[in-house]
Order: C-alpha cells, then sequence, then structure tokens
C-alpha cells in the first residue's frame, strides 16, 4: 500500500492535474466508479489505483484482471483525488490520437462539431455528452480552447469522452477547406441567419461551428460557413449558452435524420 505523497506514481497521478503534464504522458485521469465502469474494453489503461477503504470494500480482482492496481492509503488518495468526496477509485488512461481525415472519411453522410475557442470546461464536457446522444461522428476544437482532458470536462462528458473522437488545436480555415472538398456544408447558429435551424437540411453532410461564450464566432469563422441559421428567441434572452445552442441544431439533425 502507499501511504506517501513523495510516492513516485502518487506524484505521477498529481502532476496529470497540469495540462502539459497530461500532454507529456499522453494520460488522463477518469475518477469515480461510474466514470470507471464506463472505459471501453478497448481502451489502454495503465493502472487503476483505489483507496484502502474501497480495497477493503469491494472486489478488485476485475480491476486486476485487466490492468495493475495500486492501493493508496485514504490520506494519499484524497489528496491526488479531483473530487471532495472521492468514491476511491481512479484510472489512468491513454490519451487516443484522432486524425482529421480518418473522422471525415468514416462516415459518407457525416455530422460534425466545429468549436472556436470553447473556454468554459462545463460547457464542452455537456457538448461532448450531447453530442455523443445525437450520434455525432466528431468533434474538432480550435486552438485556445480548453483542453479536452481538463478533469471538469472529463467529469462533464458523463462517460461519452469515450464513445466520440475529438481533435484538439485544429486550424480551423483548413479544417474547413477540407471538409469543403468532401462535400461537407458547414453551417452556424447567428443573428444573421436568414433562415431558421428547422428549414436548414440537416440530412446531408454537415458541421456545426460554435463559438466563444462571450465572444462567439470571429468574423473570420463567420465567413468560412456555407450558412447561417436562427434559433427562434421569443422571450428577452438576447442569446443561448453555447453548448445549449449546439445542442437544439443536434436535435434537429437527428430530428430530419429519423437516426432514433
Amino acid at each position: 500500500m502507499i501511504e506517501s505523497l513523495q510516492n513516485k506514481t502518487a506524484k505521477k497521478i498529481q502532476g496529470l492535474k497540469n495540462r502539459k503534464n497530461r500532454e507529456k504522458e499522453g494520460l488522463f485521469i477518469a475518477e469515480g466508479l461510474r466514470f470507471v465502469s464506463s472505459i471501453p474494453e478497448d481502451w489502454e489503461v495503465e493502472y487503476f489505483v483505489v483507496s484502502q477503504s474501497y480495497a477493503e470494500s469491494s472486489d478488485c480482482s476485475i480491476l486486476q484482471k485487466r490492468a495493475e492496481t495500486l492501493i493508496f492509503s485514504n490520506q494519499v488518495f484524497q489528496a491526488v483525488s479531483e473530487t471532495t468526496n472521492s468514491q476511491g477509485i481512479l484510472a489512468l488512461c491513454r490519451q487516443k490520437n484522432f486524425h482529421i481525415h480518418e473522422i471525415l472519411e468514416k462516415e459518407s453522410r457525416g455530422f460534425y462539431i466545429i468549436a472556436e475557442e470553447l473556454n468554459d470546461p462545463g460547457n464542452l464536457g455537456t457538448l461532448i455528452r450531447t453530442a455523443d446522444a445525437c450520434g455525432v461522428n466528431g468533434i474538432f476544437l480550435s486552438k485556445g480552447s480548453v483542453d479536452l482532458y481538463n478533469p471538469k470536462v472529463l467529469r462533464s462528458t458523463m462517460g461519452s469522452i469515450f464513445h466520440v473522437p475529438v481533435v484538439q488545436e485544429v486550424e480551423i480555415s483548413q479544417l474547413i477547406q477540407q471538409m469543403h472538398t468532401q462535400k461537407i456544408t458547414v453551417l452556424a447558429a447567428h443573428l444573421q441567419g436568414k433562415q431558421y435551424l428547422y428549414d436548414f437540411d440537416f440530412t446531408v453532410p454537415c458541421a456545426v461551428l460554435v463559438g466563444n461564450e462571450a465572444r462567439g464566432l470571429s468574423d473570420d469563422a463567420v465567413a468560412l460557413c456555407d450558412d447561417l441559421v436562427k434559433i427562434p428567441m421569443v422571450g428577452k434572452a438576447e442569446s443561448l449558452n453555447v453548448s445549449m445552442a449546439a445542442g437544439l441544431l443536434m436535435y434537429e439533425a437527428v430530428r430530419q435524420r429519423k437516426t432514433y
């Protein structure tokens, strides 16, 4: 049992709270029983870590069959945990690197999300979770966006991080150019839209572009869109949360494509 924060493994886990260390190691932490249980069989796990209390009250044999399982004292586990009331279980998972061309070429009638400088971890996590529910084929994050493996992002995905391919640090202009060569229509919800989202044909291969929480989409990004659509606003609110707006467009695509 590991009883000191000076232990090499404990230090490594603490270091993964920092983005640079996550990128260097190519790892991220999945914490909590539900999150750990959602890890697919084909997803590489470096090792599991459980608290002493968890090890004494639960059967760890299933974990041990899959990867090395380490036991931390309750005090050390709580110190490396990202949550206040930890469930006493986490996994160090290997990051997956997806390539743009592989994602775009996989589906003949694909549906994608592009995010420009999305900064809020909760918004990104909710976006990924909703995209998973709607069968989105891939998500592309521009430079300047929150880290995909930020612990708050991961918790907000509720396990959907394992189901939707996400590419980070994307150059949007190059991505959209590539999409155009593959006849993928790019649209965005925008006040300048001339039609409502219900009038757009979501049955064609398409990508929804969403912007920064505070600034919205840049003029350059808007100029790259093939179409702009409006979301009906009948009350006094001037705008919607970015993940909510994206969710409305995604579910309109589900409705039109009859993928349910």
